[in-house]
């Protein structure tokens, strides 16, 4: 099974993230099964939530938080701090959206900010950060993102958030 946490903040999206992964996972074959759940305090704009993605070629029983994630996502940078690496499975990788570089060779950082802001004109970045993912993941790819991203975002949302997807995927990827 593989296992992702997101981090981000109350209205950036990591949930709708994570459900789009998840759907993205389990449309791909018969054999692709995916769980998708969200944990956060006091439903507010701006405060921290974390939101979990299991992916496996097998019905998934274990309905409990992850607690070595495979990938963990950082939405926003601020959420990021070392004690990141204690969630961290042994071989896993974080995406986090900054400007910032990192010497850890287990962060892989970029600018999501930015191709939201230049494409969406919001600084919103969860499916930027499904692009990275995508670029990281083998077991995935855009096209089955894409699938998901039609089948669960208005239709007013597609063509723009598909359009990030993409350029986040080819920055992460170079």
């Amino acid at each position: 099974m593989t296992e992702v946490l997101w981090h981000g903040r109350g209205g950036q999206g990591a949930f709708t993230a994570s459900r789009l992964l998840g759907a993205a996972y389990s449309l791909k074959d018969e054999n692709s099964f995916s769980l998708a759940f969200p944990s956060f305090g006091p439903e507010r704009r701006g405060a921290p939530i974390r939101a979990f993605t299991k992916l496996d070629s097998k019905p998934i029983g274990n309905r409990s938080e992850v607690s070595k994630a495979d990938f963990i996502i950082y939405l926003d940078d601020t959420l990021f701090s070392d004690a990141a690496f204690n969630d961290l499975s042994e071989g896993g990788k974080i995406i986090i959206a900054s400007k910032n570089s990192f010497s850890d060779s287990r962060i892989i950082p970029f600018d999501a900010v930015r191709i939201a802001e230049e494409i969406l004109h919001l600084p919103i970045t969860n499916t930027a950060m499904l692009g990275a993912f995508a670029a990281l993941f083998d077991k995935i790819t855009l096209e089955d993102i894409f699938a998901s991203v039609k089948v669960n975002m208005a239709p007013r949302l597609q063509e723009k958030n598909i359009e990030v997807i993409k350029a986040a995927y080819d920055e992460v990827r170079k």
